[in-house]
């Protein structure tokens, strides 16, 4: 597996405003401390298990396993795949601010939380070797489309693989290549956004249908003409005498 040898803090533009929060970098105490994290990470991971399970046995992924599960995508995770996912660390996620993070783990905002998180998984596996081969071939930059639909661009800064997302979000990859059952994980210290979108409206229910308008009632027939009067009694005849 490849270690990076070089940790910086992505930059952040995490607020429902589109706020930018000024870029920081590591200091080198803060490096090892990224470097430690990534080593527990995938120390914690086994070849046989998906990714949930293995993100769920990380001491470092708490906060993603518990993301993973708000935004209803366990199920999909532990799928077939296979998926490439760049995992944020519980670091990583603890340098996004607190508006935005109570923001998106409000059920209200299901559905912005599960963008974010598709933001974070690529369709196949997708190695750290192929990642580099697709940056030189691309004159230094190559892109990825997510599963959220948007993509993902990825550079080498000093032999290492830099993602960055839209809203200035970037994160390098501080291990990459921890095999999955289905999949490939590449363990990040930073969080990246996709742009969020509204969430679909819900359709109006239907208006039941109109029935048919009532049949006007059978107008009886009209009654059978009268039997005409019997005939009146002939008049008695006149005596002739008279």
């Amino acid at each position: 597996m490849l270690r990076a040898k070089f940790f910086a803090f992505p930059l952040f533009a995490l607020t429902a405003a589109a706020m930018t929060v000024p870029a920081s970098y590591a200091r080198a105490d803060e490096g090892e401390e990224t470097a430690a994290e990534a080593d527990a990470a995938a120390g914690a991971m086994q070849d046989g298990w998906n990714i949930v399970q293995n993100a769920t046995s990380s001491p470092e992924h708490k906060t993603l396993v518990q993301a993973i599960t708000a935004a209803g995508l366990a199920d999909t995770l532990s799928a077939a795949g296979p998926f490439t996912v760049f995992a944020p660390t519980d670091q990583a996620f603890a340098a996004v601010p607190q508006p935005m993070t109570a923001y998106l783990m409000d059920p209200v905002n299901k559905d912005h939380l599960a963008q974010v998180l598709k933001y974070h998984v690529v369709p196949g596996t997708i190695t750290s070797t192929d990642l580099y081969a697709k940056i030189k071939a691309g004159g230094g930059k190559t892109t990825l489309t997510t599963v959220e639909g948007e993509p993902l661009t990825f550079t080498e800064v000093q032999g290492n693989i830099k993602v960055d997302g839209t809203q200035g979000s970037s994160g390098y990859v501080t291990q990459a290549d921890v095999t999955q059952s289905n999949g490939v994980i590449h363990v990040l210290n930073g969080v990246l956004m996709p742009t969020l979108k509204a969430a679909e409206p819900a359709a109006a229910p239907a208006a039941p249908a109109t029935g048919a308008a009532p049949a006007a009632p059978a107008t009886d027939a009209a009654p059978a003409t009268a039997e005409p009067a019997p005939a009146d009694e002939a008049a008695p005849a006149t005596d002739p005498a008279n």
